[in-house]
């Protein structure tokens, strides 16, 4: 669905048109952010729900440098799909596609010697050498070699370059709370990778880039960014973190516009109730708007009763229960006519919702809220080539 191309005359029951003008802006406001720094622009899960292959190239047009997923099956689609250049990924499990891996000449995370050594093998039957990056846990507490750990996974490492295996090409952790400006644990963090890069040098790890700094820590961080930024949720024009400010305080716009057709408007008396378990109930005569998406969708159910939309110039939110492939809103008496434009989020320009407002009627952060808008939403690329 992600590759669904120019607009279509007739209404769709829904679309996620995406911007991909507005990306290429987001990529070059990031990169002036960072000047001493390459970029990465990070694709994984579908691009946040963007549509990987044409978000990767729109991102490598406006002068990313590299591409990052979680993945590696997400990275060597993206090989597959003719796409170039330095391409990472860092999610693995035992048993993973490594070979396959090697022979896309991607860039693998390595945080533990069980799979130093699976792509070390990987390398050896392929007769290539690995492109292979080392990941420190300096607090983040998930993936990553502990600091007690990392001189023997450093000096295994080492051995293998040694043999022609492998090339240890880059250096590298994650943040915890870089969107929490003055938290504590950002600059003890910095401190240790500082500490665990100089001793990785220190025996001769050569990388060609080291790299700690996420979407907020390019925004704010300028000690954290090193070699090169990897920019997530920021490429995609929104906020990582409420705190630092809106997308437009950041100089971002929103790549994602959510809408939908109203599929049925009808009146109802008063004492309606409306969707399942009845958990609105109509105070007064009035019309109800039938909008056909739901939880299936990515809608989040959790946002029944407060998601908001725009009909017709208006803000109205949920009524009731968000369901499987709907929901409801009341109009007030309004008639818009089935067919009419429902926005879920967009931009905010035009006065309709963000994503950063469905989140706060959901309790969730707006990364989540793009990135869990399903395949069933086609995929509308505006692109103009700016």
């Amino acid at each position: 669905m992600s590759e669904t191309a120019p607009v279509p005359h007739a209404p769709l029951r829904a679309r996620a048109e995406i911007d991909l003008d507005a990306l290429r802006a987001n990529v070059r406001t990031l990169r002036a952010s960072a000047p001493g720094a390459e970029l990465m622009a990070v694709v994984k899960s579908d691009a946040y729900g963007h549509g990987a292959v044409r978000c990767a190239r729109a991102a490598v047009e406006a002068g990313a440098t590299w591409l990052g997923t979680a993945t590696p099956e997400e990275a060597l689609a993206l090989r597959a799909a003719g796409l170039s250049g330095r391409l990472m990924c860092w999610l693995w499990a035992p048993g993973g596609p490594w070979r396959e891996a090697v022979e896309a000449d991607l860039d693998v995370a390595v945080s533990g010697l069980w799979a130093l050594r699976e792509v070390t093998d990987a390398a050896r039957r392929a007769g290539l050498r690995a492109r292979v990056q080392l990941k420190a846990d300096t607090g983040l507490g998930r993936n990553g070699c502990q600091p007690e750990d990392w001189p023997e996974l450093v000096a295994e490492a080492l051995r293998a370059e040694a043999e022609g295996l492998v090339k240890v090409t880059g250096l590298w952790s994650h943040l915890a709370c870089a969107d929490e400006p003055g938290h504590p644990s950002i600059d003890a963090q910095l401190t240790r990778f500082r500490d665990m890069v100089g001793y990785a040098e220190g025996r001769g790890v050569r990388p060609e880039v080291r790299h700690i700094a996420n979407s907020p820590a390019t925004l704010t961080r300028p000690d954290a960014h090193f070699d090169l930024v990897r920019a997530g949720i920021a490429v995609y024009g929104i906020s990582p973190s409420p705190e630092l400010g809106s997308s437009a305080d950041l100089g971002l716009r929103p790549v994602m516009r959510l809408s939908a057709s109203l599929a049925l408007v009808k009146h109802v008396s008063a004492g309606h109730g409306v969707s399942y378990g009845h958990h609105y109930v109509t105070p007064g005569a009035t019309t109800l708007g039938l909008v056909p998406v739901g939880y299936a969708d990515g809608i989040p159910r959790h946002a029944s009763g407060s998601g908001p939309v725009l009909v017709g110039g208006k803000w109205r939110t949920v009524a009731g229960r968000v369901a499987m492939d709907q929901f409801v809103v009341d109009l007030g008496g309004d008639e818009p006519a089935a067919g009419d434009e429902v926005v879920l989020f967009g931009a905010g320009d035009g006065g309709e919702p963000t994503a950063e407002d469905w989140a706060k009627a959901a309790g969730t952060i707006a990364y989540e809220i793009v990135t869990r808008i399903g395949t069933r939403v086609p995929r509308v690329y505006v692109d103009t080539g700016e």
